[in-house]
């Protein structure tokens, strides 16, 4: 199952704290974020459970990613 979260305009810790509970509903997580403080936090969480970023993409202030368990 794939989950699909819009971020953008929260700070941190907010999308993280986002990101952790859809991670615990889904196998994938799509994530729009636009700050560079929760896109890093997201990415550093993601690598500590050993999840795969399938993609980070940089459009403007947006970041997207894909992460994946």
């Amino acid at each position: 199952m794939e989950k699909k979260l819009d971020l953008r305009g929260l700070s941190c810790p907010i999308p993280l704290q986002e990101a952790k509970k859809a991670l615990e509903q889904a196998a994938t997580v799509l994530l729009a974020v636009d700050d560079q403080a929760a896109r890093e936090s997201i990415i550093r969480f993601a690598n500590s459970q050993k999840y795969q970023v399938e993609c980070i993409t940089n459009n403007g202030s947006d970041f997207s990613l894909v992460i994946r368990k």
